[in-house]
């Protein structure tokens, strides 16, 4: 983490409807800085890298069939292969993954929370 900021810089990537949004709103209370970081829609597999460069990197990963679930969502499981595809590179680059489909958004942040206070 950079010693010169008074909270590190908390990247989240993960397919559609794997619970960045939420996350996000559940950390930024926290005093944390947090980019969403729309890598499930890049060709670019270092974009998560480039545009936020966070101090860590958390994965948030999702079923197809839980965001068919979650929502209204109109897509093929091709659709959510590719972006796992294009994810792969932050995925071996996350400091913590997090599996979510039977996990409340609140265990999520709790998981999170305290995996950042133990940095």
């Amino acid at each position: 983490m950079s010693e010169d900021k008074a909270s590190p810089i908390v990247g989240l990537v993960g397919p559609c409807k794997s619970g960045k949004t939420v996350l996000k709103r559940g950390l930024i209370p926290h005093g944390f800085q947090v980019r969403h970081i729309a890598q499930e829609h890049s060709f670019a597999k270092e974009m998560w890298r480039k545009i936020a460069n966070p101090d860590v990197l958390i994965y948030l990963n999702v079923s197809y069939p839980v965001t068919l679930e979650r929502s209204s969502l109109n897509w093929t499981e091709g659709n959510y292969q590719e972006q796992l595809r294009r994810l792969s590179h932050a995925r071996e680059h996350a400091d913590l993954i997090i599996e979510t489909d039977d996990k409340t958004p609140e265990e999520i942040l709790n998981i999170v929370l305290k995996f950042l206070k133990s940095l």
